[in-house]
């Protein structure tokens, strides 16, 4: 009896469509722990005394920067990824929601970390809007995770043929 090694290039294709939402949902959770970081951030900056210098031994600012960074990457990689394999797996690009909010959301990550050079040199409202779209992302990814697994629901139910 042989035995042979070989790829189902449909079933892989079915797989490839679960890694933007295995990915994004992991980003979720990263971008929680980065709120958490940019919170510590602000009381740092308005602590003082003896909380001032415990808050400064958690070098929450570099942390926060560095997890910024990340979630960025993160998100323009998802996005462009949750693209492909939904053109992989279906041979086309649906108009919905879905869609045009992940990238909506792509853009205001953008933003966001484009203002950090201005709030580096001490300007307040940009410091002001990168808290204000960082909080409506994570209203917006909230949604979007909800609206995901609805999508995933419909890629694991069985098709029907008539």
């Amino acid at each position: 009896m042989e035995v042979t090694n070989t790829i189902n290039v449909s079933s892989l294709s079915f797989l490839a469509q679960f890694i933007h939402p295995l990915l994004m949902l992991g980003l979720f959770a990263y971008l929680l722990y980065a709120a958490y970081l940019g919170f510590q951030v602000r009381r740092t900056r308005n602590a003082e005394g003896e909380t001032k210098k415990e808050l400064i031994q958690g070098k929450y600012t570099t942390r926060h920067y560095h997890s910024g960074a990340i979630v960025l990457a993160i998100m323009v990689t998802g996005a462009f990824g949750g693209i492909v394999s939904t053109y992989l797996g279906e041979g086309e690009i649906p108009a919905i929601a879905h869609l045009f909010v992940g990238l909506g959301m792509t853009a205001l990550v953008a933003i966001s970390a484009a203002l950090v050079p201005l709030m580096q040199r001490g300007q307040n409202w940009a410091r002001q809007i990168h808290i204000a779209i960082n909080v409506s992302l994570l209203f917006l990814f909230t949604w979007q995770a909800i609206t995901g697994l609805q999508i995933v629901q419909e890629l694991l139910a069985p098709t029907v043929t008539q």
